[in-house]
């Protein structure tokens, strides 16, 4: 018996019955794609919206470890006396965990905190006035010698160059001159008063070319001064717009601070590298001795670190040393695993009266220990 052949008529509906196949595999990826998108879509707009939410809720976290700050630090000037390290404000807070603040309040339940990423929050307060001021190397728009001399021997200590002193003064010089320009300069040019003023303005300003006496002409200077004047630095890490290296800054961090104005170093909170530079004749071994001796009692007056001393003549005065600080740094850090946001403020006391004069925020990383 032969075996049966496909009759013609076949083909045609095996064609149309692949055809269909091909079209309804077509049709699921199709769908399967798309599907695919849109979930990808959700859980991105989610992952979104919880780094929003964790993001507002540190900062909102971070304002109130600054006003703890504020707190602290009113407290102190309400009690008044010297500044030292050995008063509260000094104290640094050590990593702690939120759910322990959390679980100590009576209408939280210690097992509605199971389960939840430990959130660490630390901080710290630091005497900006425990380091030499960028802000005393100019005076009178003029620069001032024993500044100098202090930032010479300070860069001598660190071993960075010289030249760098020259430079930063310099820096700060040309950008008091430029901030100082638009406050001098006439409203109108047409007032016969504010011209004056502003014919006087230029005068001031070292380094920079003269210029006509003219109403108009002088206007028109002191416009086009502004623009060749560096920016005025408001933290360390910008003193880079002076021209010095990043890590020329990196090196000064720890014993140089940008305050708004000319300000004494704090021999109480002060370094014994800061206070070595800030005397002329004092050795590094005799400020190390009068920062040993003063964590057993702190200075009541500036005239109290000279005792001991054996050249009176370079001694500690009220002009650059005082005892007291009006401007204080606050660091704070909120770490979630890996993660972490940290501000960094500068406030400013007078009496019981705290001024937020500026607030940096960031966020990182750390990365993961590798198990061996």
């Amino acid at each position: 018996m032969k075996p049966s052949r496909p009759s013609p008529r076949s083909a045609p509906s095996a064609r149309q019955a692949g055809a269909a196949l091909l079209a309804a595999m077509l049709t699921v990826t199709l769908v399967a794609t798309f599907a695919t998108a849109a979930l990808w879509q959700q859980w991105r707009a989610v992952e979104v919206e919880a780094a929003e939410r964790g993001r507002v809720q540190s900062a909102w976290i971070l304002v109130g470890a600054l006003d703890w700050a504020r707190l602290i630090l009113r407290e102190d000037g309400r009690t008044g006396g010297p500044d030292h390290l050995a008063e509260p404000w000094a104290v640094p807070l050590e990593e702690a965990r939120l759910s322990s603040f959390l679980s100590a309040e009576k209408n939280v339940a210690s097992q509605s905190l199971e389960g939840l990423p430990d959130a660490l929050l630390s901080g710290s307060i630091v005497d900006a006035q425990s380091k030499l001021n960028v802000m005393n190397l100019v005076v009178g728009n003029k620069p001032d010698p024993s500044s100098v001399a202090a930032f010479t021997k300070l860069f001598a200590l660190l071993g960075l160059p010289a030249s760098d002193v020259a430079l930063l003064a310099n820096g700060v010089q040309r950008a008091m001159a430029g901030i100082s320009t638009p406050t001098t300069a006439p409203p109108t040019p047409a007032t016969p008063a504010p011209a004056g003023t502003a014919v006087n303005a230029p005068a001031a300003v070292a380094a920079t070319p003269a210029t006509p006496p003219a109403t108009t002409a002088g206007t028109d200077s002191d416009n086009s001064q502004a623009p060749n004047a560096p920016l005025m630095p408001v933290r360390t890490a910008q003193l880079v717009w002076f021209g010095l290296s990043p890590q020329t800054v990196a090196t000064l961090a720890p014993y140089v601070t940008v305050l708004p104005v000319s300000t004494p170093l704090n021999i109480n909170t002060a370094s014994a590298e800061a206070i070595y530079a800030s005397v002329p004749g004092l050795d590094l071994a005799a400020a190390r001795q009068l920062v040993a001796r003063r964590t057993l009692r702190f200075f009541s007056q500036v005239s109290d670190a000279n005792d001991g001393l054996r050249d009176q003549a370079d001694a500690f005065n009220g002009q650059r040393h005082s005892i007291s600080t009006r401007y204080f740094e606050v660091e704070g850090k909120l770490r979630l695993d890996n993660t972490f946001v940290e501000e960094h403020s500068l406030l400013k006391r007078d009496g019981i009266l705290l001024t937020v004069l500026w607030r940096e925020r960031g966020a990182g990383a750390t990365l993961r220990a590798t198990t061996p």
